[in-house]
């Protein structure tokens, strides 16, 4: 499995330029990227577009996080009326 800096090599302008917020939801993502390296030698965008799709995985992801979130509230108020 390639190493964390293998990954993210070329990648720190653009997450310096997420809000901090984003930023982790950006590292969650790269750790998730880790898991899934092993075709991969280093980073090297085959497209201009690339950005663009990272972009959109966090706000999906921050999404989903947003989804869960709310779940656990819904879960815990039904478990407080039993």
């Amino acid at each position: 499995m390639m190493q964390s800096s293998q990954i993210t090599t070329g990648w720190d302008e653009y997450r310096r330029a997420l809000r901090p917020t984003d930023q982790l939801v950006f590292d969650r993502l790269l750790e998730y990227a880790q898991l899934h390296t092993d075709p991969s030698t280093v980073h090297k965008p085959l497209f201009v577009e690339t950005p663009i799709l990272i972009s959109i995985l966090i706000e999906q992801q921050r999404q989903l996080d947003d989804l869960a979130d709310r779940l656990d509230h819904i879960e815990g108020d039904l478990n407080d009326r039993e």
